[in-house]
């Protein structure tokens, strides 16, 4: 982690995280957690349809394709857009603990441009978990593994219950997650972002 930042700095008392026995095996594909979801869902035409898999230990590895709805500047990605491809990555970490939770503090260095029509590719990891407080860390490369660093993130999630999500969302989508009749789909329409 970058420690640059307090409130990203794991306590002392922070333990090293536990995979979930029930979690996806390594390399099985972790799916959208929901269908509208900008980071992840298949249903949003301009979105940006991260996939995930599961990678050894509490990690996973996701790709995404820069599209020019993407952009900020002529030709290259909003930051903006990089910085919700950090989000949605880390925030799948937390299917692999099988506990819901949300942002409660993203950090991220932005190293060099991504052109429109790049595959990123994106590695993260938790590293630390302190009672409701899950710290994780990613990287984002262009090309695939071995390419050059674009962006990293560090991050602070806060475990929440799903009446967050009731309580705050809007009460139609909530009815339709909530009423799905496949359980698993049901369960991770409520997993990550606030």
């Amino acid at each position: 982690m970058s420690g640059t930042c307090p409130g990203l700095q794991p306590p002392a008392d922070a333990v090293k995280p536990v995979r979930h026995p029930d979690a996806p095996a390594p390399g099985e594909p972790l799916g959208a957690h929901y269908g509208q979801c900008f980071g992840c869902g298949g249903d949003q035409p301009h979105g940006l349809h991260l996939g995930a898999r599961a990678g050894e230990g509490v990690s996973i590895t996701a790709e995404f394709t820069v599209r020019p709805a993407h952009q900020g500047a002529p030709g290259l990605a909003h930051g903006g857009v990089l910085a919700t491809a950090l989000d949605e990555t880390l925030g799948s970490l937390n299917w692999l603990l099988r506990t819901i939770a949300v942002t409660g503090r993203l950090e991220t260095d932005f190293l060099r441009p991504v052109p429109v029509d790049t595959t990123l590719y994106l590695e993260a990891e938790v590293t630390a978990v302190a009672g409701r407080k899950i710290y994780s860390t990613a990287t984002g490369r262009i090309g695939g593994p071995d390419g050059p660093v674009a962006v990293r993130a560090d991050a602070l999630f806060i475990e929440v219950k799903v009446e967050h999500f009731v309580n705050h969302g809007r009460e139609e989508e909530i009815r339709a997650a909530m009423d799905d009749p496949d359980q698993l789909r049901r369960a991770r329409a409520f997993e990550v972002n606030p």
